[in-house]
């Protein structure tokens, strides 16, 4: 029982502590303003996908996309339709790959990078960013790839864990 709670109770903590961690961005380094960007819930939410139930994690991603959307943006619709579709896409691919952790890791920060940009697209379609693409890349979208990936660097195997041991305790139990 306690397994089968640690894994929303997890989105929930991850959903709460991404804010956290952006009030520290952006940083100075030299003479270039970098932001770094948090997707700690996406992340979890596609080795959900990958490892556990696609369906869940799709469902879970409508969930909290809707929340990102209502708290975090005020724009319905864009974490809503992103997250659950981000989910799809990683419970798909995993037919066609295998389930390796590196390769999974891999293929969430790919997800990640693809959200970003489609985020970058449509905030600077509707002229809510003066940013160039140049800029963007630069400054936004290579650090946020690469804080997020130092992040599942350290804790990809604990998600793929922790999600195996309820993988095998709905197995044991029968639900």
């Amino acid at each position: 029982m306690f397994i089968r709670l640690l894994i929303p109770t997890i989105a929930v903590l991850l959903f709460l502590f991404e804010p956290l961690l952006a009030m520290f961005s952006p940083i100075v380094i030299g003479e270039q303003i970098v932001f770094l960007v948090p997707r700690f819930l996406i992340l979890y939410l596609i080795f959900i996908a990958i490892y556990y139930n696609r369906k869940r994690a799709v469902l879970y991603g409508l969930f909290f996309g809707l929340l990102y959307d209502v708290f975090y943006i005020d724009i319905i619709g864009l974490y809503s339709f992103l997250y659950p579709l981000l989910c799809f896409i990683a419970g798909w691919s995993v037919k066609y790959i295998h389930q390796h952790l590196v390769i999974t890791t891999v293929l969430a920060v790919m997800l990640v990078a693809s959200m970003e940009i489609a985020l970058y697209e449509f905030f600077f379609l509707i002229n809510f960013t003066p940013m160039t693409f140049q800029m963007f890349l630069n400054n936004r979208l290579i650090p946020t790839i690469m804080a997020n990936l130092i992040f599942l660097a350290m804790l990809g195997w604990a998600f793929k864990y922790l999600i195996n041991k309820r993988v095998l305790q709905r197995a044991h139990n029968g639900a």
